[in-house]
């Protein structure tokens, strides 16, 4: 899809993901951010971003919780409005942070265009919660309990070797996600219309790159 905002704009998602990126080589040693690369660049090879769902295929339905403890099934959602479905990884990411705030500011504009955004995690509620507070969120997140919706759109994959000690000793991931597997979804961002069809996929291996907020309501209003 053509990008509607300017490589140059400060204020698109992608300047201040590459900002957080460049910033990465003062928090992280070199041989950290070595393995992280080789992390994106396994994941990538196991051809993910081509096997996962596309445009023109059918959404996978499910019925999530949010931290309120409400339920919400997304056909539901879909039927009366075109949905945004969006995953992030957790609070802990702060590339998934940027993402979800660069969103809220853009809600009325994804309201205004008729559509409904629905976030999903695999992170338990009530760390969830706290994402959304840290972030001054107003949206509804829910909680994609082991990873179940992300393996039905075949976004998920388990970490590779190379990264594992990362995700399991220093950001403590079992914390975030209430149990031991070492897997994370892509931050995958779906248009899905009120047939339950996808028309909008943007899918990479690579966590620093994300949807952006202007092409994915661009994306809404083309369904109008």
């Amino acid at each position: 899809m053509v990008s509607h905002v300017s490589a140059d704009d400060p204020t698109a998602l992608s300047v201040q993901l590459q900002k957080t990126a460049d910033d990465a080589s003062k928090r992280f040693p070199a041989e950290v951010l070595e393995s992280f690369q080789a992390g994106i660049e396994s994941v990538r090879a196991t051809g993910i971003e081509q096997s996962a769902k596309q445009v023109g295929d059918s959404a996978a339905d499910a019925t999530l919780k949010g931290w309120d403890d409400q339920s919400v099934t997304l056909s539901e959602v879909w039927q009366n409005h075109p949905v945004i479905l969006m995953w992030y990884r957790g609070g802990w990411c702060p590339y998934c942070n940027l993402q979800l705030r660069a969103m809220q500011k853009q809600l009325s504009a994804i309201e205004g265009a008729g559509a409904k955004l629905v976030v999903l995690t695999p992170e338990l509620p009530e760390k969830a919660k706290e994402t959304a507070e840290a972030n001054d969120l107003d949206m509804l997140v829910l909680h994609d309990a082991n990873n179940e919706l992300a393996k039905k759109f075949g976004i998920l994959f388990q970490l590779p070797d190379v990264i594992v000690p990362i995700y399991r000793d220093k950001l403590e991931l079992a914390k975030y996600n209430g149990n031991d597997a070492m897997e994370l979804p892509l931050s995958a961002t779906y248009v899905i219309d009120t047939d339950g069809k996808i028309t909008y996929a943007f899918l990479d291996a690579d966590y620093k790159k994300r949807a952006e907020p202007a092409e994915v309501v661009a994306a809404v209003k083309q369904l109008q």
